[in-house]
């Protein structure tokens, strides 16, 4: 017992070393070559001081890699441990970080990340949940879920994120917790590499790295979307309905119809920070969206820390908030793009009018104030960009094009009070306009708040803990107030027709109501149409109603989709997104064909059913686990499919139920389908992509309704029919 309550206290006497170490390298006047010095003095006492730590347990899951990382592996390599959670928003912002890393050295340069993910959230200990947060946020390095914490709990970690640099013998060298500070993690990185391989501890060896982007890939439309919102409300006739989605894992925003027809797509699907025209801008992770008009849309660049302005007229996006790089402002006041923000998660405009005029202006309207409100998640405020000049609360002047914080104080709690400046948030990351308050789904303490929109007054609704520094208050319960509990809430929308907020409860799958009157909270008690079955959401984000406030749009955002819900009877259906036929060409294009014989059809139009099989040579199967997935393109409008996309390909043949309106005999047209599998081999595992392209022709005389069967034959070498 003694050696391992000695083995547990490491990492508190590594904190205690790497704190001495940082004031020395940070002396005045020091040089690099006294820096060096300083570093390798102290990794050869670390070296020889620090004893390895255990390996992980058996059995736990692994991504990114084909096999777990045992000992063996990591043996001879610098082994950077990035113990994360994947809700906390300090994890996020130290992945750029770990990416420089790995892009200034490679597992054969003798460095490997791993993610150790450590979950706050019972929600996050999933590995199906983790595995979606891995292709989310991009996260190509090994990752671990130590779904009980054994690793955490034996090295006597506190905070997410924590950072701890094993030598080449798994022995601790260096210790960094918090986000930020990356030319330290940088130096850290640098002086062990450089100390390891003098002492010729560095080996070469590669790794069994399978990286799992393919493993979770989209539907024919969307990429984890994040948020949606509508141009129209309260019944206004003047204004078009249309909705804007942030397509989050594909960078864009979509503009589409009530009907699902996509009139513009913004940005994608590479990310990038370029402001310009439509088809030049490039955004990075967006999140928040919400309409000033039918013509002018704000967005939550989160990963660009901006806040974007997308003008639809004249078709130009610019940014009205943000630097493009992380901010570490807690009161703000710049202008415009001079002002730097955190990871603003939401978005949404409130229209006031002057405080002072409000109060002395008898029977004169008052010009409308616009002011857009930001949840920036990072620095756990809530900010405002000014797009008039506004007299607010305590009739304080704000110039056109300000940046400032309104409420909370940057620490990391669920504090209420009567002053916003003195009320802490954790996380806020939904928002939504009442009447006279905005609510806010403050997602790390699992709750809804409410800002008076009247004098900054912070109140509780449901969820959370009396304490406001208890930041694991969680649960799924109905119930008033307190007593209420949720996990992990990202979406609000406010509906004045039933006067209720609905709940996007992401992390419970959830979509709840509060009653904003008594606050009491309620399960919404949905049900898919096509199955009859109670609907279960995939951690939904975001939330908006349609004009009427009878129907509910839910960004799904791991099922990649859009749901309806109609209020009144509380079914669900899956809103059809329909591209034009030139819509991501290069999904299609950039793969290898297999060619079928062309189908004839009635140029008065008709039915095709495909019935497809997929025929894996001997030795080979499909992947245990890893989803199978095929999608359709349509050739244009003209076209439908009754079943476009799946997930499973055991049940053989895969059926597709197609039909065309009438066509010429000069039209030619292609079906296309694109097949994502992951096989397996007896020695080896391997995805394969291919487009499957069958050919239709019309005639005059050709029949009504075809049946076709095609057979394609897939071996390790080849696909071919």
């Amino acid at each position: 017992m003694e050696e391992d309550t000695a083995e547990y206290d490491m990492i508190d006497l590594l904190a205690y070393e790497c704190i001495r170490l940082n004031e020395a390298l940070s002396s005045d006047n020091i040089t690099n070559d006294e820096q060096n010095e300083i570093l390798m003095n102290y990794l050869k006492r670390a070296d020889l001081q620090h004893k390895p730590i255990n390996e992980f347990k058996e059995d736990l899951d692994w991504f990114n890699v084909l096999e777990p990382l045992s000992k063996e592996f990591l043996s001879g390599k610098v082994v950077v441990l990035d113990f994360f959670t994947y809700c906390c928003i300090n994890c996020i912002h130290m992945l750029p970080d770990l990416k420089k890393i790995e892009e200034s050295y490679s597992v054969e340069d003798g460095l490997v990340v791993i993610g150790v993910h450590s979950a706050k959230f019972a929600n996050e200990k999933d590995s199906a949940n983790i595995l979606s947060a891995v292709q989310r946020y991009n996260i190509t390095h090994p990752v671990v879920n130590d779904h009980e914490t054994s690793m955490w709990m034996e090295l006597k970690l506190r905070c997410w994120p924590t950072i701890i640099i094993l030598g080449p013998k798994a022995n601790p060298i260096f210790v960094k917790m918090g986000e930020g500070n990356f030319q330290l993690l940088e130096k850290y990185v640098a002086a062990a590499m450089k100390f390891y391989k003098e002492q010729n501890q560095i080996k070469s060896h590669s790794l069994p790295l399978n990286p799992a982007a393919d493993l979770i890939t989209p539907n024919l439309s969307l990429k984890f979307p994040g948020k949606i919102a509508c141009t129209k409300t309260n019944g206004n006739d003047a204004i078009p309905e249309l909705y804007a989605i942030s397509d989050t894992g594909n960078h864009r925003i979509i503009i589409i119809t009530a009907s699902g027809e996509v009139i513009n797509k913004i940005g994608g699907k590479q990310a990038g920070y370029v402001d310009g025209d439509l088809s030049q801008a490039k955004f990075n992770s967006p999140q928040g969206v919400c309409f000033l008009n039918e013509k002018i849309l704000f967005v939550a660049d989160t990963e660009n820390h901006a806040v974007r302005r997308i003008d639809l007229i004249e078709k130009s996006v610019t940014t009205i908030a943000g630097t493009g790089v992380q901010g570490f402002d807690f009161v703000g006041g710049k202008m415009g793009a001079e002002q730097e923000i955190s990871s603003p998660w939401d978005v949404a405009v409130y229209k006031t009018r002057d405080m002072d005029m409000t109060f002395h202006l008898d029977g004169v309207t008052v010009a409308e104030k616009n002011v857009v409100i930001v949840a920036a998640a990072g620095t756990h405020q809530i900010w405002a960009v000014c797009i008039d000049d506004v007299i607010w609360w305590k009739f304080k002047k704000y110039t056109a094009g300000t940046v400032v914080v309104i409420a909370g104080n940057g620490k990391e709690e669920n504090r209420n009070n009567s002053y916003p400046q003195n009320a802490a948030f954790a996380q806020p990351s939904g928002l939504s306009i009442g009447s006279n308050e905005m609510f806010i789904a403050d997602s790390e303490s699992s709750c809804i708040r409410k800002l008076s929109l009247v004098d900054g007054k912070v109140l509780a609704v449901v969820g959370g803990d009396r304490n406001p520094k208890n930041l694991f208050a969680y649960g799924d319960v109905d119930g008033q107030g307190i007593a209420a509990k949720l996990q992990h809430p990202l979406g609000v929308c406010f509906n004045s027709k039933d006067n209720s907020v609905y709940v996007a409860d992401s992390y419970n799958h959830k979509i709840k109501r509060i009653n904003v009157t008594t606050n009491h909270c309620e399960t919404c008690n949905i049900v898919e149409e096509s199955s009859k079955d109670v609907m279960v959401f995939s951690e939904p984000g975001g939330l908006c109603l349609n004009p009427t406030g009878d129907t509910l749009y839910v960004a799904n955002t791991n099922n990649h989709s859009i749901e309806l819900v109609d209020l009144h009877t509380m079914i669900s259906n899956p809103l059809k997104i329909s591209f034009n036929s030139q819509s991501s060409p290069e999904r299609y294009e950039n793969e290898q064909k297999v060619i079928s014989r062309p189908v004839q059809t009635n140029t008065q139009g008709g039915e095709i059913k495909l019935s497809v099989t997929l025929n894996l040579s001997t030795g080979i199967c499909f992947t245990s686990g890893a989803p199978q997935k095929w999608s359709a393109n349509l050739p244009n409008e003209r076209w439908s499919i009754k079943n476009g996309s799946g997930t499973n390909l055991e049940q053989q043949p895969l059926h597709l139920e197609l039909s065309v309106s009438s066509r010429t005999e000069t039209d030619s047209d292609h079906i296309k389908v694109l097949f994502q599998l992951n096989l397996c081999a007896t020695d080896v595992c391997f995805p394969r992509r291919f487009v499957l392209e069958v050919p239709v022709v019309f005639n005059s005389n050709g029949v009504v309704s075809n049946d076709e069967s095609i057979l394609i034959n897939i071996s390790r070498e080849s696909v071919q029919l």
